[in-house]
C-alpha cells in the first residue's frame, strides 16, 4: 500500500515551522531589551556632576602632593615614614 500524505499536512509544518521561528525572534528581542534597559546607566544631576568633578580634581591633586608611596596612600602598604628603624634583637 502507497500511503500518502494529505495536501494539507506540508502547508500545516511550513506553518508550524514559520511560527516557532518568529516566536524565537521575539523572544530574543525582548531579552536583547531587557538587558539593554538594565545596562544603560542613569545621567547624573547637572549640579551633582559639576560637585563630582570638583572632589575628583580635590582627590587627584591631594594624591599627587602625597609621599609618592602609592601602595601606603592606599593602606595596602605600610608607609616608610611609619616605620621606626631596625630593632635590634634580643640575646
Amino acid at each position: 500500500m502507497d500511503v500518502r500524505p494529505e495536501p494539507s499536512q506540508p502547508i500545516q509544518r511550513i506553518k508550524v515551522g514559520m511560527i516557532g521561528l518568529l516566536a524565537v525572534v521575539v523572544l530574543i528581542a525582548i531579552a536583547s531589551a531587557i538587558i539593554s534597559s538594565a545596562t544603560r546607566e542613569r545621567p547624573v544631576a547637572g549640579s551633582a556632576q559639576a560637585n563630582l568633578v570638583a572632589e575628583i580634581a580635590a582627590t587627584n591633586d591631594s594624591a599627587a602632593m602625597g609621599t609618592g608611596e602609592p601602595l601606603a596612600e592606599m593602606g595596602v602598604a605600610p608607609s616608610s615614614a611609619n616605620l621606626q628603624g631596625p630593632v635590634a634583637p634580643e640575646n
